[in-house]
């Protein structure tokens, strides 16, 4: 893969903080290391999340999850429980945590505009006791991600302010479906047909 040449980067840490400056203390020392009452209280009403990870390669990868919110459970306070439902078993995330176990969340909140970041470890279980408690319409789901918390932070509301995140105003409406997004890359042959078999989908396997 050829990388683009540009003619300014920064290669150091120090020409970056010529550029944007340093932190406030406030900002460097606003971190957690267990899940306090404010970050319990955010994350019960959060129903929809972005778990990150990387590979042993270091090949980074990002995926969303969602369920009604309150679905990221507290086993105590420095253990989060997160159920993986039926997907399009890539597992990306699971084959990463297996090779190197880190992971980074965040969590969002319809209508707020700040954010809930929380960085740690995690591991795959299967445990029947914890399974059960995530039933949803009789299933359980595949498995669970159980993450030892590291560090969680509130990221201030700049990045949902800017973006307009949660308007009214709808925009995707121009925007092509994934069945013909699919199609335009070549990896289906026709777009009917994988929109009925994607809604199918949607429908019988979403626990």
């Amino acid at each position: 893969m050829t990388t683009r040449q540009f003619t300014k980067t920064i290669e150091t840490e120090d020409a970056l903080r010529e550029v944007i400056g340093y932190p406030s203390q406030r900002v460097v020392e606003k971190f957690v290391t267990e899940i306090d009452e404010m970050c319990a209280n955010f994350i019960a009403h959060s129903p929809f999340i972005l778990i990150s990870s990387y590979d042993a390669q270091g090949n980074a990868d990002i995926s969303p999850k969602g369920d009604p919110a309150g679905f990221v459970q507290l086993l105590d306070n420095k253990t989060l429980l997160i159920p993986d439902r039926p997907g399009n078993r890539r597992a990306d995330t699971l084959t990463n945590i297996i090779q190197t176990g880190k992971v980074a969340l965040l969590f969002l909140v319809p209508g707020r505009q700040e954010t809930l970041r929380v960085n740690g470890t995690a591991q795959i279980v299967m445990d029947d006791d914890l399974m059960d408690r995530f039933i949803v319409k009789g299933k359980r789901p595949t498995l669970l991600i159980a993450v030892t918390v590291d560090e969680a932070f509130f990221h201030c509301a700049k990045c949902v302010v800017r973006s307009n995140l949660w308007s009214v105003d709808d925009t995707s409406n121009d925007m092509p479906s994934l069945a013909e997004i699919l199609v335009n890359q070549g990896k289906a042959p026709d777009v009917e047909e994988l929109e009925a078999l994607l809604e199918w989908d949607a429908q019988e396997n979403l626990y």
